[in-house]
């Protein structure tokens, strides 16, 4: 039986000039996507990596596909350089070279909330480098048309950037799902934990600030430009997000020609834990139906 824990699936590999931490399992199936290998970007929210936004994930995807969870530049166990650009472009920038130093060509993409924004950054910008997008609740690219910005998660996401205590974690986690049995003491602490590791709390303003500054902000609003990917995409959103909110996928859906939307219902941010069966068959029914004829798009 082949063993899925975090330290037995656990790697490291050079992007460029700085080191990014990620984990792997599974092999490519020539009959299954084309046997393109699965990457999955995590989301911004106050310690969050790879691990604990698709651990419990990766048994799922292994099955069929070459998965990799991969810590973005700032998070988990990887490199926490200076962001010198909009997050995403940051981000995309060093998974490109990633992807280089492990002699990935092409890759299939799901992106989370701010993994979001930088998959389709990194699609925008590297379009031959990818099979097919799967956005799950996707930063950047979310445009919220009825709801009041910041919204309510961001809101707590920064509240937690100003006073970063267990008590402001914890109401940042509640707001990412509807069940709240799943906020949990030991989530809070293993959450706090890597919060407020060395460099974390500092990198985390580092990226949050990248989405202010005037000379980079709007190079972080993508649903400007999703118009020109033509990759087969799949939307994904829980009904009841309130990080990025549903109606924040319209004009993604109206303005991008090959997207489709999946709505999980009684389901919050978290997509992949609330909703995780049917999560997983979702993705990779939509992933298996990627043929020879898209490798050349």
């Amino acid at each position: 039986m082949a063993d899925y824990s975090k330290e037995a699936t656990r790697r490291s590999a050079k992007a460029g000039d700085i080191t990014l931490n990620y984990y792997e399992a599974g092999e490519a199936k020539a009959d299954v996507g084309a046997g393109l290998p699965f990457v999955l970007l995590h989301g911004g929210g106050p310690g969050a990596s790879a691990w604990s936004n698709f651990g419990s994930a990766l048994p799922r995807f292994a099955e069929n596909f070459r998965t990799l969870l991969v810590d973005q530049p700032g998070f988990g166990q990887s490199d926490k350089p200076e962001v010198g650009a909009n997050y995403f472009r940051h981000s995309a920038s060093y998974l490109v070279k990633f992807l280089d130093e492990l002699q990935i060509e092409k890759v299939h993409l799901l992106g989370n909330s701010l993994g979001g924004g930088t998959a389709t950054r990194f699609a925008l910008e590297y379009p031959e480098r990818v099979g097919r997008l799967v956005l799950m609740g996707p930063g950047g690219l979310s445009l919220n048309l009825f709801h009041a910005d910041p919204t309510e998660g961001v809101q707590r996401l920064m509240d937690f950037s100003m006073d970063p205590s267990r008590e402001a974690l914890r109401k940042f986690i509640s707001s990412m799902v509807v069940n709240q049995a799943l906020v949990t003491d030991e989530l809070v602490e293993e959450r706090f934990a890597d919060a407020t590791a060395p460099g974390s709390l500092e990198a985390m303003r580092s990226m949050g600030a990248s989405f202010w500054n005037p000379e980079w902000a709007e190079d972080g609003m993508l649903w400007r430009e999703v118009h020109k990917l033509r990759k087969q995409t799949l939307l994904t959103w829980g009904r009841e997000d309130r990080v990025n909110p549903l109606d924040g996928a319209l004009v993604a859906l109206k303005t991008m020609p090959n997207a489709r939307l999946h709505v999980f219902p009684n389901c919050g941010h978290w997509a992949q834990i609330e909703a995780a069966e049917e999560f997983a068959t979702v993705c990779t029914d939509f992933l298996a139906a990627h043929h020879e004829r898209e490798k050349k798009s």
